[in-house]
């Protein structure tokens, strides 16, 4: 990645938070932008979003950031326009990595749990020799 596509990547995240939070974040909700990946060309910006809303499911939020996403392409513009030509069509996608890693580790968990049994089972085992 170049400077300027890395450079560009920093606005809009800091950008793109500012409006998601203004004008779409629901009461009770905190919306995170968590990465911004512009392409060399620097016409697609792909936006990977993270929802915390506690007791409410998050789709719909989704579905309305994406329904909206010409809308605030152009709230985008407003802000930016001095520092591009063209404004970067907006992708935005669910950022599962806290997921994942809670996935991964319980399967560590898991494995360690396994690993620990089978070293008590060869303990008793030594023992009764």
């Amino acid at each position: 990645m170049s400077i300027r596509t890395e450079r560009l990547s920093s606005v809009i995240q800091k950008d793109i938070g500012q409006i998601l939070q203004q004008n779409y974040q629901p009461a009770g909700t905190f919306i995170t932008v968590t990465q911004v990946r512009v392409t060399d060309d620097l016409s697609i910006a792909k936006i990977y979003l993270s929802i915390f809303s506690p007791g409410r499911e998050t789709d719909p939020i989704y579905k309305a950031i994406d329904d909206h996403q010409d809308e605030i392409r152009y709230q985008l513009a407003s802000k930016i326009k001095n520092q591009v030509r063209r404004i970067p069509e907006l992708l935005f996608y669910e950022d599962d990595t806290a997921e994942y890693v809670n996935k991964m580790e319980h399967l560590f968990k898991k494995a360690r749990e396994g690993r620990a049994d089978d070293a008590d089972e060869n303990q008793s085992d030594k023992s009764e020799a």
